[in-house]
């Protein structure tokens, strides 16, 4: 009998690959729930199309490949990948959007490289920054919120089942002028010479602390990633180390009552796709860093980042470029925040020498 050589700490834990993935689906499902009311059936009809589109092209490159696919398709992975895609898409993109998402997420974001385990880069936000940058006008179409029509009756919310499916699958026989509204962080980046009370009065978009609607999505995606640090599938220091490094961010470049502020520290961590990046991106274990200490700095630059993207970049939101850019630097991290092999007092970089 061959012996296998292990490293030690020779330890066995029961998350295996497809639990975790069932955890992570399932822990978005307060956000999801969120998204729905608010923002009408849009986010699961993206969700299931994607989801499709996921098990289909994953399947095909498994079979050109000659690998397993029932083995494969098992573990959870394409179908996370399509899940969180889906939740960062409009609720109403077209079509053909999320399938050209999701196909590139799969083929070039995990599939290119070699399947799950060997991918640099995340792969949602990977197929979510190629349909952002080729498609700024349909991924910048966001439906207006549940309760809006109180205020403005001529916009209608929360489209129901069937012309949420019309909106989808003929996108070409509806105009987007009636339904849709700008996000608060496209509000606040193109009125930057107002104050953030000014704002508040003047835009139906913002709600008590952030957006309407858009406050209690990110609270229930916060649940969602409480839920998971109960239950130990990742560790703390990616989602602090991000929501941290954004707070301080925007609490030293908050100009308080004044112009230009930029919005406070609630308002960022309670809008865009901060929640969801937190607990639901930065976590990879496979594209981001490893030891504790480089989660806690990878996380940290997730989050610098996407405060300086936001307040002086091109988009109102960023945490795709943000969580791609650290997904370059995470080898280096890596590389400085060596931990202690088991056994031994420090660890020595490169050639593997421990003391």
């Amino acid at each position: 009998m061959a012996l296998v050589r292990m490293t030690s700490p020779h330890a066995k834990g029961n998350n295996h690959t497809q639990t975790i993935m069932l955890w992570v689906l399932g822990a978005t499902l307060p956000g999801v729930l969120a998204m729905t009311w608010f923002f009408g059936f849009g986010t699961l009809i993206n969700i299931c199309f994607a989801s499709l589109v996921a098990l289909a092209v994953e399947s095909l490159i498994l079979w050109i490949r000659k690998r397993p696919i029932a083995f494969y398709l098992r573990d959870g992975s394409a179908l996370v990948t399509a899940w969180l895609l889906a939740l960062a898409l409009p609720p109403y993109a077209p079509w053909w959007l999320t399938l050209v998402a999701t196909a590139f997420a799969i083929v070039f974001g995990k599939q290119l490289y070699g399947g799950l385990g060997q991918n640099p880069f995340n792969p949602a936000m990977l197929g979510y920054a190629v349909v952002l940058i080729s498609f700024p006008v349909e991924m910048t179409s966001w439906p207006a919120w549940r309760g809006i029509e109180a205020i403005m009756p001529d916009v209608q919310a929360t489209l129901g089942l069937f012309e949420g499916l019309s909106r989808i699958f003929l996108p070409a026989a509806h105009a987007i002028d009636g339904w849709t509204m700008a996000t608060p962080l496209d509000v606040v980046k193109t009125n930057a010479s107002l104050t953030m009370a000014e704002l508040q009065a003047s835009k139906p978009v913002f709600g008590s602390l952030a957006g309407h609607g858009w406050e209690w999505v990110s609270l229930a995606y916060l649940a969602g990633g409480i839920a998971l640090l109960y239950k130990r599938i990742y560790t703390w220091h990616a989602p602090v180390g991000m929501l941290g490094a954004l707070a301080v961010m925007s609490l030293l470049f908050w100009n308080g009552s004044g112009s230009d502020s930029n919005g406070s520290p609630l308002f960022h961590l309670l809008s865009g796709a901060s929640m969801l990046g937190a607990f639901f991106i930065v976590t990879d274990p496979v594209s981001g860093a490893t030891s504790k200490q480089g989660r806690l700095i990878f996380g940290a630059g997730v989050g610098i980042l996407v405060y300086c993207i936001r307040a002086w970049g091109g988009y109102p939101d960023a945490v795709a470029f943000a969580v791609l850019l650290m997904n370059l630097a995470a080898p280096t991290i890596d590389y400085y925040s060596t931990p202690r092999t088991y056994g031994h007092r420090k660890a020595k970089r490169g050639m593997g020498k421990t003391d």
